[in-house]
Formats: C-alpha cells, structure tokens, sequence
C-alpha cells in the first residue's frame, strides 16, 4: 500500500486526506498545534464562544462531496443554515443597506434606498455568474500548470470566452462604470478583500465572487464554521486517517529528486507522497533547506491580513445582524494605507460577525459574540501594539457613533488576533490570510502549483497555492491534488 504523509491539518489537509484514504493510500497527518483546524479555529471566553478565522460559508456543496465520497449521508454529520440576510451594511451618512439573499429582493433594496435601477443590480449579478461559469472550469476547478487542463473541450470553450471576464480594469473602474451611487460602488468593491486585495489594482475578474453569495447562497453552520472541520475530522479518523497532533515537521526528506519522507523530532517517517497544507513561503525555507527555492514565486505580493478584536458584549443591540459592516467614508484612502503605506487607516472599514444572532448557543442570554474585525497589511514588522492601541480607540468610536450608544463599557470578556499571532499559531507567512495578493491581473497564474515540477511525489495544497485562498478555494486544491497524484 501506497503511504501518504500530509503536512498540517488545516481544512485542504484534512480534505486531502479523505480523498487519499479513498484512493487507498495510507494516510498520516502531522499537525504541530494541538487541534486541527488551522485558521478555522474558535475561541471560548466565559459563557462566550467565538469562530477565530473564517466567518462566511460559501460552497457547502464541496463539504458534502467529501461524505459522499465516503458513502456517507451529509446531513447525518454536518448540517447548515442559509442565511436571509447576507449582510448588513452601515455608512457615515446614517445609510443602512441589507444586502438580502435573493437577489431580486437585494436590488429592491439598493433601488428604494440609493436610487440605483434594479436591471443594473441583477445585471451585476448576472456578470458575476457569467464570469464564474467562464473561469471556475480553468482557474479553480483543475491545475493551469499541466497541459491536460488545457486540452479539455470545456477549457477550450472557457478559453475562447475570456474576453468576457473583465480583466483589463480594476474592480473600482468597473463598478464605477456600472453604478451611479458612489455607496453601491463602494459595496461592490468590497468584494476584492474576500482574498485579501486592493479593489482599486485588482481585476474587475474578482467581480466572480458576488456570485457565490447571492447566486449560490452564504450559509452558517449549526454547530459554528468551527464544525466544517471538525466534521471531516471526524470522517477523516473514522475511515482510518491516523493523525499526529503537536507534531512539527522538521524536514522534508528527499532522495535525489524525489520525496521519501518526513523528519518529525529526529525520526525518518517514509512516504511515497509528501503533501504540505503549510504555507508554501515557509515549507520551501524550513522544510527544504537543500532545495533552491522559487524565489519569483515566494517573493511576491502577499495578501492582506487581519486585526480581530473577540469582544463578549453584555447586551443584544438589535439593529445588529449576523454579518454586519461599518464602512470607511474614504474607503480609497484606506485601501493606500493598508496597501502603500503598510499601516492602518484611522477611519477603518469594520466587519462585526455576530454568530450569537444565529447560534444563541454562542452567548449568555443577556449577550452577544461579537467577532470584529479590520483589513491590515501582512506583517513587515510594524509597531503592531501601537496600532492595535489606536485602532481600539478608532473602531470603539466609530460603531459607537453609528449605533448610537457607546460599546466599550458593554465589553465583558476580550481576547485579539493580530497578523504576528496569525503567524504564529497557523504558519501564515507575515500573517498573510490568502497568501499572495490578486492586485494584478495575472495573480491566478502566478501563484504557485499544486505539485512541484522538480521534486517527484511532493505537492501542495491550502490558500497559499492554486487555486487561492478562503475555504472553498482550499477545498478545491485537496480536489486538484486527489485528483492529480
């Protein structure tokens, strides 16, 4: 039997490690934390639990291929909600938008309260689902670095429609083009930061992610985003996945040009494959030190990364939704702080992930989780304790002046993530949560592949390589990867 060693038990390791089993390898994961997981981790403080990493579910679908797979019922192990209300929007004008689910009920919504015509809205949507059927058969659903991609009938067809996509503009020219109402443009540019971009130099091709929300659906899970890989943990160990828990990694071991094992603590662990879930930045420099590194590859631009701030608030503010943002009234300037200067805005965009407004599990009755957060540059070695300090104070002042009441002294339980912990705790490369950035409009092609063209039986799979970050993109390179060894 074949034996596959899988670096790190984020969620694409544990995908990857379903799908190994299933083709009937013998599978290991070593983990150097405690819990598997990765980013997609929670926080419990008092009666107050929170969701540490990722906080919008999109694409269930991808989950439940995995129990399937294993001739498993989903719904016997896993189970979800859609969310009414994607996500609830608040400007310094006092404009409050609830971007509703259906779309014909969300461009309702902007055409009674910004004056924009509700063709324009469906329109936008629609593009958003053409982009998506032209690119999810090329960029996400197959390597771009074998030629068998290539010379598929369907990829052939993408191909000859990519004009369609949007990718000679940026994200802002392109919904400025579309929509006369600068507050639309500014929701629909919000968008680029789902992978951790600047919507002012990426692609108007990012205009691909609407459409998961509103045409597909934006989903919370019962138990907690924390429960999508706690489910397939669970699968994963009941088909027979063996896995090692605070367990680090020392060393990829090779034999010319080909893998044949890991060093874990001084012991040779063999294997016919070796596929890493860490970061690629930090899997070439620690864990290949023999091997020259792709230097173009692992020096480019790295994505944003993040401020949280886990606060168990002692009252339910009801004017709050599930998903909830408070927008910068110079959105621009904020973007050339985060993206030119490395540093932070003192009029931040604030996201506020309630989870509590769903799972009542997740707080006191008297309170709420309220998971806040702000979009960063990656770790470069910034004063990290004095931003946080003033960004405190900054979103402190802002949600209590657009919720009309002051937050701070309803703050009863407190804990932060900032991109040095990120690093820390998940091996993220300056704290970066996507990797490299989109800002340019080749970025699908220029990150790094799925396998290594020089080191046979070595892969790789997570948000820092093909086809990108976020949770529905990790599980997509666990597919490419199944699919390919």
């Amino acid at each position: 039997m074949r034996k596959a060693i899988i670096i790190g038990a984020g969620i694409a390791g544990i995908a990857t490690s379903i799908r190994l089993f299933l083709k009937g390898f013998e599978v290991e994961v070593f983990e150097a934390n405690a819990y598997p997981g990765g980013k997609l981790a929670e926080i419990r403080l008092g009666d107050y639990r929170f969701d540490a990493g990722p906080s919008l579910f999109t694409r269930p679908d991808l989950v439940e291929e995995l129990f399937r797979l294993a001739g498993k019922k989903p719904e016997d192990h896993f189970t979800y909600q859609r969310l009414p209300l994607v996500c609830r929007y608040f400007y310094e004008d006092g404009l409050i938008l609830d971007a509703f689910a259906e779309p014909e009920k969300f461009a309702a919504e902007l055409a009674e309260k910004t004056g924009e015509e509700e063709a324009t809205v469906l329109q936008a949507l629609e593009k958003s689902r053409e982009i998506y059927d032209i690119t999810s058969h090329v960029f996400l659903d197959r390597s771009l670095h074998r030629w068998q991609t290539y010379a598929r009938w369907d990829t052939f067809k993408s191909l000859l429609r990519l004009g369609r996509i949007d990718s000679f503009r940026s994200m802002h020219a392109a919904n400025e083009a579309r929509f006369r109402d600068p507050r639309v443009v500014q929701l629909f540019n919000r968008y680029a930061t789902y992978n951790g971009s600047d919507p002012y130099q990426a692609p108007a091709t990012l205009h691909v992610i609407p459409h998961l929300e509103f045409n597909i659906g934006a989903f919370l899970p019962d138990k907690g985003m924390v429960d999508i890989p706690a489910s397939l943990f669970r699968l994963a160990k009941e088909l027979g996945v063996r896995y090692h828990f605070n367990s680090k990694v020392d060393e990829i071991l090779l034999q010319g040009n080909k893998v044949k094992g890991v060093r874990i603590q001084g012991e040779v662990m063999p294997a016919d494959v070796v596929i890493s879930n860490m970061d690629v930045v930090p899997t070439y420099r620690k864990l290949l030190p023999n091997i020259r590194p792709p230097e173009k590859k692992l020096t480019q631009e790295r994505s944003s990364s993040a401020l949280i701030f886990y606060w168990g608030i002692r009252k339910k503010i009801p004017q709050l939704d599930c998903h909830n943002i408070f927008f910068s009234e110079n959105y621009q300037a904020e973007f050339e702080h985060i993206w030119e200067k490395k540093t932070l805005f003192d009029d931040p965009t604030v996201y506020v992930f309630i989870s509590s407004k769903v799972l009542p599990e997740d707080a006191p009755p008297h309170g709420d989780a309220f998971f806040v957060m702000i979009n960063v540059p990656a770790n470069e070695g910034q004063d990290w304790d004095a931003l946080i300090t003033q960004s405190r104070k900054n979103i402190l002042q802002k949600l209590g002046r657009l919720l009309g009441e002051p937050i701070e002294p309803l703050i009863e339980q407190e804990d932060i993530l900032d991109p040095r912990s990120i690093e820390a705790r998940t091996s993220s490369f300056q704290g970066a949560l996507y990797g490299t950035a989109s800002n340019n409009r080749f970025a699908a092609f220029l990150r790094h592949a799925n396998f290594s063209s020089r080191i046979k039986g070595l892969y790789f799979v997570g948000g820092s390589v093909h086809p990108g970050g976020g949770i529905p993109l990790s599980l997509l390179s666990a597919k490419i990867v199944g699919e390919m060894i």
